[in-house]
């Protein structure tokens, strides 16, 4: 990397990454990836989907430069900001995830279960699978790669040999439409019909 490039301001940066100049991109990574990252791993714990987090925000800077607006405040802020809100919506959704994984495996019953506790668990449990049998095929393969197979994201994208990017989008597709129609059939005196 030359020294213009290394001394160039954010805002100069940002104006050669819009003309797609490669090397603006790497001075960007170069000064403020650890902080991303550092950010990120601060808010969700997880050194791998931290890491997520900052190729994710790096790569929507590349394709969207744009999205930076230098009259609305300085870049560095605004930056750190998305990888903040970012880290949370990973936060909420593997807390989401972790719950409808509970849902799914449903509770186990024994002998000392209350009956009536066995029974909801029972309800509860044929509804996640009348659920789930209504996703189409790619979805519910990912759901059930994750929740029945164990397999992490990325191990189903080399599975499946599809973008890490696809299978988070299905995932994240899949798991909202299981909570909607869960939501819907758990509450049945609000259907219209």
């Amino acid at each position: 990397m030359d020294d213009d490039t290394l001394a160039a301001s954010d805002g100069e940066l940002i104006a050669r990454l819009r003309s797609r100049d490669r090397a603006a991109l790497a001075a960007l990574y170069d000064r403020y990836a650890r902080s991303v990252y550092s950010l990120a791993l601060s808010i969700v714990r997880d050194r791998a989907v931290a890491e997520d987090i900052t190729q994710e925000l790096f790569l929507q800077l590349w394709q969207y430069p744009e999205l930076y607006d230098a009259e609305r405040g300085r870049f560095a802020p605004w930056f750190l900001r998305a990888a903040r809100n970012r880290a949370i919506d990973a936060l909420r959704r593997r807390q989401r995830d972790r719950r409808l994984g509970e849902r799914l495996h449903g509770a186990s019953v024994d002998e000392r279960d209350d009956p009536d506790d066995a029974a909801v668990a029972g309800e509860e449990a044929a509804r996640v699978r009348r659920t789930l049998a209504d996703l189409d095929g790619e979805q519910r393969q990912v759901i059930e790669l994750a929740y029945f197979g164990g397999l992490t994201q990325r191990e189903i994208a080399e599975h499946l040999g599809i973008p890490l990017g696809t299978v988070k989008t299905r995932v994240r597709t899949a798991l909202r439409r299981l909570a909607d129609a869960l939501a819907r059939e758990r509450e049945p005196w609000s259907d219209t019909r």
